[in-house]
């Protein structure tokens, strides 16, 4: 026997199953944020994905090209700055799901692991090492160490960019504490 509600079991219309989940654009206004442009907010909205995927290029393409996990790094968090600047600090604690001092420890942990693993093996610090692979359809790859301290230093980057703009960036918000708060003084005095 069905023991769900007689709504649970009535079937859902097509119009609301494409209907979003989460608002795509925020009001223009919230609190404590500074009058919002709508021609910025789409612009970095339809720029972030473009940009990530980007400095994953330069992440990978670094030992062998231009990038790394630092250039890598740094393009991902102007993505998070672009976000930012479009939507203030509620748009970037609505998209950063993740502490940032959670993707600093991660990125540092990672980095200082991958450098110190050589002298498990009777290397130095740092050493390299490198793997091919012979997949089927991409033909041979090759893997090097030096991919996990980049991607170490990736992710620190990126924590640090976005917990800057956590902590720094939302007292300098219209509104927000502290900034406003000396203009009330004055009206009042």
């Amino acid at each position: 026997m069905d023991h769900r509600p007689d709504d649970a079991r009535k079937p859902v219309p097509w119009t609301e199953w494409d209907t979003p989940r989460e608002r795509w654009l925020m009001t223009e206004q919230d609190a404590y944020s500074w009058p919002r442009s709508m021609l910025l907010e789409v612009l970095a909205r339809v720029l972030f994905p473009t940009v990530l995927v980007f400095s994953v290029y330069l992440l990978l393409a670094g030992h062998h090209n231009a990038g790394g996990g630092f250039s890598g790094g740094l393009v991902a968090a102007l993505a998070f700055v672009l976000r930012y600047v479009a939507g203030g600090s509620a748009e970037l604690a609505m998209m950063v799901r993740v502490r940032p001092p959670v993707v600093i420890g991660t990125g540092l942990a990672i980095s200082v692991l991958t450098a110190l693993a050589p002298v498990l093996f009777g290397e130095p610090v740092l050493a390299s090492a490198m793997w091919k692979l012979h997949l089927p359809v991409l033909g041979e790859l090759k893997i090097t160490s030096n991919l996990a301290l980049d991607l170490g230093v990736y992710l620190l980057i990126i924590g640090v960019v976005v917990d800057l703009l956590r902590t720094v960036g939302a007292g300098t918000e219209v509104g927000g504490p502290g900034v406003d708060d000396e203009e009330l003084e004055e009206e009042r005095g």
